[in-house]
């Protein structure tokens, strides 16, 4: 989960999303990164965001299916999308 409303956590997310990324036991995950905070004034655009982490380059490289939902926790929206990608996920790995 990355907080879209603080910037300067963003190469710390990054440098974690590269771990899980690089790690053997999880090159077979589905991978779900939820950009929080969207409700906030302050928030960053999820193509800002993309564009700062090098989202596109990660998604090229990486050997796992990533998906990307803009979210907040705080009024609920993108939770559907989330609970849908979960239920997909179950299914087609369970």
């Amino acid at each position: 989960m990355v907080d879209a409303s603080n910037p300067t956590q963003l190469s710390a997310s990054c440098v974690q999303l590269l771990g899980l990324l690089s790690a053997e036991q999880l090159a077979e995950a589905s991978v779900l990164i939820l950009f929080n905070k969207i409700d906030l004034p302050c928030y960053m655009t999820i193509e800002e965001i993309k564009s700062l982490i090098r989202l596109p380059d990660l998604i090229a490289c990486a050997k796992q299916n990533i998906t990307t939902v803009e979210i907040s926790a705080w009024k609920g929206t993108g939770l559907s999308e989330v609970l849908r990608w979960l239920e997909d996920t179950h299914r087609t790995n369970g």
